[in-house]
């Protein structure tokens, strides 16, 4: 299927589950996530904020349980410079101070800056996947252009609230596929990953 269709045809779906639902998936991907890949002390994880408004998987389970049994891990999250059609990265403190951007994405304001090298896990927000890892997010390319600046080494992950379609037809060159994907019935990994 070709992204675009895939996009129309996801979001509509995503709408369409219950508030409960979302919430009862969110959970069981964030079992999956710390069952399935464990934290070292120091490391980054760069954690995607939800739009709420859109069912996101809300990935504040994730935050909420990083804080509290792995406090020796910094959280990273984005914030998005339209101006230079980028996302910046910024230390998630106890102490933030969150407020909504134009698309409904809480970003914190005046938060210390951590650059993509320095980030080791990155968390990846889709609408969709297939499985040879790629992905369909809302098709403006912000987490390509992050992905392609942090180290060849790091672990990216994408969330999804629904299992893998069999092909996306149409990835672009420059797409950046996953390494792996918490869904709530289990992770799905690339093979040369």
């Amino acid at each position: 299927m070709l992204k675009a269709e895939l996009r129309k045809q996801m979001l509509r779906q995503r709408r369409a589950l219950p508030r409960e639902e979302v919430q009862q998936r969110s959970m069981r991907i964030a079992e999956m996530f710390f069952r399935h890949f464990p934290l070292r002390p120091g490391q980054t994880v760069h954690v995607f904020l939800p739009i709420i408004k859109n069912n996101e998987v809300n990935t504040w389970l994730i935050i909420e349980r990083l804080r509290q049994e792995h406090p020796e891990v910094r959280v990273a999250v984005p914030v998005t410079d339209v101006e230079q059609n980028i996302l910046t990265h910024h230390h998630l403190t106890d102490e933030a101070v969150l407020i909504e951007n134009n698309w409904g994405i809480p970003e914190p304001q005046d938060a210390h800056i951590i650059h993509a090298d320095e980030v080791d896990v990155v968390l990846v927000p889709l609408l969709a996947f297939d499985k040879a890892g790629h992905r369909v997010g809302y098709g403006k390319g912000f987490y390509d252009r992050f992905l392609d600046d942090c180290r060849p080494d790091v672990l990216k992950v994408g969330l999804s609230l629904e299992p893998p379609v069999e092909r996306i037809a149409d990835p672009n060159p420059f797409d950046v596929p996953l390494d792996a994907v918490v869904m709530p019935q289990g992770v799905w990994r690339r093979e040369e990953a």
